[in-house]
């Protein structure tokens, strides 16, 4: 199996060989991204009881503006990719946040609940993609070893935003109106558009074919991967969408204490993307098998200690860390995509967002055929579990399968991917058994 070298990041001009960006505020600029992202996707939840009220709608139905959104990063995520391909990655990011601004702006002045919809499917359309690109450039500016953590770090401004951001729009949304929260998310999407502007590395055109692409789509083992996160992640989604409703309808909290819930949920999500992912670099897919468990088990807690808050709050960090599934998938998917890196890094967030559709789609479901609120749970739980045994699946299939080792040094040195090289290298597979050692 062979993979671009380090992410197979485009050519860069001289300029930015010679003299390659901090890292620090490179990935800080990647971040605030992703703190935009993570504010509108996961605030929304938290606020769907206000804007369903407002707009006169139940909340099940309500559940469709996010499931609008996932749609539009479903779809998004790869056609962008493909159509990208042959742009430099740092123009991407900066059409791409700007998108993402429209798109918010208008989800705060939509008239009604089919405007709504429409700017939710708008403001998906670059998630997955920015992303993709994002974790890419990240992984190009670290030696081969770094990659997880690297992306995890990326991945941090989207936890982070479950910490202040979703709380932060919460918040707003209570005392303002859920429509403020909208605009702040625009506000912090040009925020980032000039952070980018400033400090992403410069780069030339992509040289990318966009059928080369494509290609991505003929390997088995970038589908299983992908259905482990599609299926596997949609758990978390299930219980998170309906958490503001559950905390007040069965918990009997204050509608004014919601925020500190969701913000012990970024805390574990962020504690999990900082530390995991230093395992994940060690043994991959072990750590992703462990994530999946250990999710399935905090997830069928949900229900016992949905009537304690203190409890509760406890099940709600759990649930949190298993957010750090999304770095180690988006390395593995670099590992197994060959060439089509863009594509299959921008893949992972459209099955991630799969899972943002399906687990509230099911979720709503239990809850609308009387199983209660807490119903989500053991649906969640059975996502989780499935999506172990997906993994089981592509753990076999990799065990089996031949592995090739990197030819290359030991180390790249930083930034290795903005100096000119079109060699095709091979990578160490990821899944080498224990004691096996590459260099």
């Amino acid at each position: 199996m062979t993979i671009s070298p380090l992410a197979t990041s485009p050519r860069a001009n001289s300029a930015a060989a010679a003299h390659p960006p901090r890292l620090a505020i490179v990935l800080i600029s990647l971040a605030m991204g992703g703190f935009a992202i993570g504010t509108t996707e996961f605030a929304s939840m938290s606020l769907l009881p206000f804007f369903a009220a407002d707009l006169h709608i139940d909340e099940p139905t309500a559940g469709h503006a996010i499931s609008a959104y996932a749609l539009g990063v479903v779809l998004g995520a790869p056609l962008i990719a493909v159509l990208g391909a042959r742009f430099a990655r740092r123009t991407q990011l900066l059409v791409l946040m700007a998108v993402f601004a429209l798109g918010n702006a208008l989800t705060a002045l939509a008239p009604g609940f089919g405007w709504m919809i429409a700017a939710r499917f708008l403001s998906g359309l670059p998630h997955g993609a920015y992303f993709g690109i994002a974790a890419l450039v990240a992984a190009s500016l670290v030696p081969q070893q770094r990659r997880s953590q690297a992306i995890g770090q990326v991945m941090l401004g989207l936890t982070c935003a479950t910490i202040i951001g979703v709380p932060l729009a919460n918040l707003i949304g209570q005392s303002v109106g859920w429509r403020a929260s909208f605009g702040l998310v625009s506000v912090l999407a040009l925020l980032t558009v000039l952070l980018c502007a400033l400090f992403a590395p410069r780069d030339q055109a992509g040289r990318s074919d966009p059928l080369r692409e494509l290609g991505a789509l003929r390997s088995g083992r970038v589908w299983i991967t992908l259905a482990i996160g599609a299926i596997g992640f949609g758990g978390m989604f299930a219980v998170y969408t309906y958490l503001a409703t559950t905390l007040i309808e069965v918990t009997k909290v204050s509608p004014a204490t919601i925020p500190f819930f969701l913000a012990l949920f970024g805390i574990g999500a962020t504690l999990g993307n900082l530390f995991v992912p230093r395992f994940a670099d060690r043994a991959l897919m072990p750590t992703a098998g462990i994530i999946l468990l250990f999710a399935a088990v905090a997830l069928l807690v949900f229900p016992l200690a949905a009537g304690n808050p203190w409890l509760l709050a406890i099940d709600i960090f759990a649930i949190g860390a298993s957010v750090s599934l999304g770095a180690i998938l988006q390395t593995r998917l670099m590992d197994v995509a060959g060439d089509a890196q863009a594509l299959a890094a921008a893949l992972n967030h459209s099955a991630f967002n799969t899972a943002n559709a399906l687990g509230p789609f099911l979720g709503g479901l239990a809850i609308r055929e009387g199983l209660g609120w807490t119903s989500t749970g053991p649906v969640g739980a059975a996502l989780a579990l499935l999506g172990l045994l997906i993994w089981a699946i592509a753990r076999r299939d990799a065990g089996s399968a031949p592995v090739e080792v990197a030819s290359r040094g030991d180390a790249a040195p930083l930034a290795p991917s903005l100096a000119p090289d079109h060699r095709s290298r091979s990578a160490v597979h990821r899944d080498l058994p224990a004691g096996t050692s590459a260099k």
